[in-house]
């Protein structure tokens, strides 16, 4: 017992001996640690006050008439068509024909399609048949009876007469045979019943004869008439849509897009996205061309109709064109803020084309020599639009950026004018940073 608790005891000496205490790796490791986080701390603070790479450019003063004169505002929108036209048949088909394609130029009344018009010439072939029928019944009816009709009619009376005379001979013959007790009472019956038939027949007859002679009721020729008015009604639809088989320009100008292809069915009802088509191309005289822009609400007070304007196009900047406000919405577009406008484009020419890209300078009103005279002809200050942000600019000073408010003027293809805050010849940064503030510390690219 006493030798396996003397087993059981520590020696304290041999953990001595053993190493370093857990105390002395501890601060060893904080020690590591709270170097490295000064190094870290350190490089991190450099590159935080570390002053922005800043783009500058020198403020030039120019001479009075150099900026864009009486221009009022800028605005890009698109260049369409005036009057686009989608033309449609007038009538359901398949196509037989197309004789344009995209971008062809084509006149008024030029035949653009064809459509199978069999179906549509039986119609007109059926109508003339029914109108033929009807104004031969009309002429019938105006000519009256003719006097073999009328000959005939009296034959039959006349006939029926006679007839009648004999059946009275024998009625009479009967009654006497019967009054001297020769005959019996049914004999006198029968020729009494013959009698009266015939009677009856000769006064059908005679009515009969005497509507031959007087021909049809006035009535019956305007009944017939109409008829006949309503065919040639019949007649004219079914010819109209057979001419419609034909589809023309309705005005001078240029295809578009050509919709349909020979083969394919065009209706007049509604349309799916697969089936039948609506139309079956699109044309526009492209020398009828404006510009639409929407012009935010905060500048619209600048605009009124009938203003002149210089237009430009991205692709061809070198070319302009003169025009002037056709028509302002009388709505504005609540979700955009804007309101649209159409600039007529006076003077097209082949460069510009539907859908492009263009630009229009407004003009001012104001004649030269007016109470701006003397304004003009001081030195004028253009600076690019990138560098000016709530109504001021960063100039680089001593290495600082330095926050002038400056006051703007008309918008042009160099720049925005500015009018006061600058004098000429600072170092303007161009783009300031996101979160540069008055006096920060900024450098130029090497």
């Amino acid at each position: 017992m006493d030798a396996e608790l003397k087993n059981l005891q520590i020696d304290r000496g041999k953990r001595r001996a053993a190493g370093p205490s857990r105390w002395a790796t501890l601060w060893i490791v904080s020690g590591v640690l709270l170097i490295l986080f000064l190094g870290a701390y350190e490089l991190l603070s450099s590159k935080l006050n570390a002053a922005p790479v800043v783009e500058i450019r020198r403020v030039i003063a120019l001479a009075a008439g150099s900026a864009p004169e009486g221009v009022v505002l800028n605005a890009t929108g698109y260049i369409v068509a005036a009057h686009e036209i989608e033309l449609a048949p007038k009538v359901v088909g398949k196509v037989m024909w197309i004789g344009v394609d995209k971008g062809d130029r084509v006149q008024e009344g030029q035949v653009l399609v064809r459509l199978e018009d069999v179906e549509y010439q039986a119609y007109v072939q059926q109508a003339k048949g029914q109108l033929a029928s009807l104004q031969a019944k009309l002429e019938e009816a105006l000519h009256g009876s003719r006097p073999e009709e009328i000959a005939q009619a009296l034959a039959n009376l006349n006939s029926a007469k006679a007839d009648m005379e004999n059946a009275r001979v024998s009625l009479e013959r009967s009654r006497n045979t019967v009054r001297e007790k020769l005959g019996s009472q049914q004999s006198l019956d029968d020729a009494q019943g013959r009698y009266d038939s015939s009677l009856h027949k000769v006064d059908s007859l005679q009515k009969a004869y005497d509507l031959v002679k007087l021909g049809p009721r006035q009535e019956e020729i305007d009944s017939l008439r109409g008829q006949v008015e309503q065919a040639k009604g019949s007649l004219a639809y079914a010819e109209d849509n057979l001419l419609n088989t034909v589809i023309r320009a309705p005005v001078n100008g240029t295809i578009l897009e050509r919709a349909v292809e020979k083969g394919e069915f065009v209706t007049t009802s509604f349309v799916g996205d697969k089936g039948a088509k609506g139309y079956v191309v699109s044309l526009a005289d492209l020398n009828d061309l404006e510009v639409e822009l929407d012009i935010s609400q905060n500048d619209f007070a600048k605009l009124h109709s009938g203003q002149h304007g210089t237009v430009t196009t991205d692709a061809f900047p070198d070319l302009k064109y003169e025009g002037y406000i056709k028509e302002i919405s009388p709505e504005a577009n609540r979700q955009k803020a804007t309101v649209q406008v159409k600039v007529k484009v006076l003077k097209p020419d082949s460069h510009l084309r539907p859908e492009m890209n263009a630009s229009v300078a407004f003009l001012s009103d104001e004649k030269p020599g007016g109470r701006n005279a003397a304004a003009a002809a001081l030195p004028v200050l253009i600076v690019p639009a990138s560098a000016v942000k709530d109504s001021a600019v960063f100039v680089m000073l001593n290495g600082k950026a330095v926050r002038r408010a400056v006051k703007t003027g008309p918008v042009s293809s160099q720049g925005i004018q500015v009018s006061e805050g600058l004098v000429g010849g600072e170092d303007l940064i161009l783009t300031p940073p996101a979160g540069l503030k008055d006096g920060d510390k900024v450098r130029t690219k090497e």
